[in-house]
């Protein structure tokens, strides 16, 4: 009796496992068919039909376009989500201020063209040499001349987007912002030109770069605006010490 118990038990825990088992596996094969499945319609498998396929031949038919609304589009988003970090919100209340559109149209009709220009200017100068002589060079020229001049362009246009009119106020601020970008860039560049140099075709690097500046402009965009909020707290907060009983004003969120 015991031992045809025994024998029922064990067939019942194999069955048991076995059903387990056969779960687990349909399960992990419907995910792997779901990945398979996001991968193939975002890329287009062997068929080459997807969006990134897509893009790649949109990119290399028409660059400078494609360039352009990658660059708008990036810019544009960069603002909106380093407003979301920060908590910066516009006057009425939510995040998509007047800056966006700006930083799109910078994206757009400024940043894309010269990266166009210059990083195209760079690889003529070293097409058709891969030697690591040539691969260091070119980054030499990248991060010594082709960085101060985006760089240079990038807090002329950010200065005039946040209020600057004059000669004066734009120079003030490039010169108060352009060792502090060109810090970032010698650290990122190197990096980011070895990769692109390794591992992606030419028509690629100028959407890889929008990407990595994206990153890092998201950080530093979110930075500058949590310093200039603290600020204002702190300004409106030391006012209304000094008005204590005179009913002095009181922070407002939406700063």
């Amino acid at each position: 009796m015991s031992v045809k118990f025994q024998e029922t038990t064990k067939t019942k825990v194999t069955e048991a496992a076995t059903a387990a088992t056969d779960a687990a596996k349909k399960a992990g094969d419907k995910s792997e068919d779901l990945s398979h499945k996001i991968g193939q319609y975002l890329t287009g498998g062997q068929a080459g039909k997807g969006y990134l396929a897509a893009y790649l031949k949109q990119l290399q038919t028409n660059p400078l376009r494609t360039k352009m609304l990658t660059s708008g589009s990036l810019a544009g988003l960069q603002e909106i989500i380093a407003s979301w970090l920060a908590h910066d919100r516009s006057k009425h209340g939510h995040y998509f201020s007047s800056r966006v559109p700006k930083m799109m149209a910078y994206g757009a009709l400024i940043s894309a063209p010269l990266g166009h220009a210059l990083i195209g200017l760079l690889q003529w100068l070293f097409s058709n040499r891969s030697s690591l002589k040539a691969k260091i060079m070119q980054i030499l020229i990248s991060n010594l001349v082709v960085s101060p001049i985006q760089n240079t362009v990038y807090l002329a246009s950010m200065a005039i987007i946040a209020g600057a009119r004059t000669f004066h106020q734009i120079r003030a601020t490039v010169r108060a912002g352009f060792m502090p970008v060109m810090k970032v860039s010698w650290i990122t560049s190197p990096i980011a030109l070895a990769f692109a140099q390794k591992f992606l075709p030419e028509y690629m690097w100028v959407p890889f770069f929008n990407f990595v500046a994206f990153l890092i402009g998201t950080y530093i965009n979110t930075h500058t605006k949590k310093k200039r909020l603290a600020a204002l707290r702190k300004k409106h907060y030391g006012e209304g010490r000094s008005n204590i009983g005179g009913g002095g004003p009181r922070p407002s969120e939406g700063y």
